[in-house]
């Protein structure tokens, strides 16, 4: 089974639409009504929802650092600098991480994106 995806508020609905093509669980910030959330609100209402947060925004990898160094644990983020990489790399990289990873090999981590 597929890992839920959660989209931080700026990701391109492209990725989203492109994800939800391949039969990927993605729920958006907005469909959740958390735009407006502080980072660390939105990494734990992504972890309460049982989804792995992905994110472009830089914040997030200071919070999620600050957490493991604490133990205070979340579903795990997946992040892409915003030049990083293509629309369509980081779909497949996504649904590769969401149809091929435990739940215990995400948990409490960060995987930069792209893969390649």
């Amino acid at each position: 089974m597929a890992h839920a995806i959660y989209m931080d508020v700026h990701i391109p609905a492209a990725i989203t639409a492109g994800l939800r093509r391949h039969g990927i669980d993605v729920l958006t910030s907005q469909e959740d009504g958390t735009t407006r959330f502080e980072d660390a609100d939105l990494l734990d209402r992504a972890t309460q929802n049982g989804r792995v947060l992905f994110s472009q925004d830089t914040d997030l990898l200071a919070i999620s650092q600050e957490w493991q160094a604490i133990g205070h644990p979340f579903g795990g983020l997946l992040f892409a600098h915003q030049e990083g990489a293509s629309i369509g790399r980081l779909i497949e990289d996504i649904e590769l991480i969401a149809n091929c990873m435990k739940p215990s090999e995400i948990a409490n981590s960060v995987i930069y994106l792209p893969l390649r």
